[in-house]
């Protein structure tokens, strides 16, 4: 994947591991400071949807690229969060299901599916500026932006923020997957700064999260 052209706008990366908090931090600071938040993860659900709903094998990546080549997927914003729909329709609740919670990592994997996301994802920056979060936002997609904080909170507390969001995937299984994939693994982006929220209100998230893009520069 090739970086992108520079743009008059700029990307806020904040990627990390399920339930670390990164979802509620991103909408959190696009609130606070005027931004479009764009959920990554989002369009890797949005598809695995699709594959589900059309009875395919998310491991027959044949027949998901098959699909994936009819996909019409439109990204765009309500002006404070991403929007996204699939051949025209809006996948609404459906992309918190049980099924799609656990087959994401396995579409997430497919480096053409990923490709074809992360240029979606780049498309952003030629229209607004955003607070970006998913697991590959300050690795890959915007590698070149100063602006990035890697999430993260110790296994307990994550897991016990997926039980209540009624999710029963396993915390550990998805960090295994999201890590150990060939294509665009989670990792520490270069020139991240590290934020454990274990033990942090939402509040003192979003206020340590200020603070680190204060010192890396971002006039706020």
């Amino acid at each position: 994947m090739t970086t992108p052209c520079p743009t008059p706008h700029f990307a806020i990366a904040i990627d990390g591991p399920a339930a670390s908090g990164k979802s509620t931090l991103a909408h959190q600071l696009a609130k606070r400071l005027g931004l479009v938040m764009v959920n990554s993860g989002a369009m890797y659900r949005a598809v695995t949807w699709q594959v589900l709903q059309h009875n395919i094998d998310p491991n027959d990546h044949a027949a998901v690229l098959a699909l994936l080549g009819r996909l019409h997927l439109e990204c765009g914003d309500d002006g404070l969060s991403s929007t996204i729909t699939i051949n025209g329709h809006d996948p609404g609740d459906a992309l918190r299901s049980e099924a799609v919670n656990a087959n994401v990592s396995t579409i997430a994997a497919i480096p053409e599916v990923r490709a074809k996301l992360v240029a979606l994802q780049r498309e952003y920056l030629t229209r607004t500026n955003v607070v970006m979060e998913g697991r590959d936002i300050g690795s890959v997609v915007f590698p070149d932006t100063p602006f990035k904080i890697y999430i993260d909170a110790a296994a307990h507390v994550r897991a016990a923020r997926r039980t209540n969001m009624g999710e029963i995937d396993s915390v550990a299984q998805r960090d295994a997957a999201d890590s150990q994939r060939a294509t665009a693994p989670l990792v520490i982006a270069a020139g991240a700064a590290i934020l454990d929220n274990s033990d942090h209100t939402i509040e003192g998230s979003v206020s340590a999260a200020l603070d680190i893009l204060k010192r890396q520069g971002l006039p706020i």
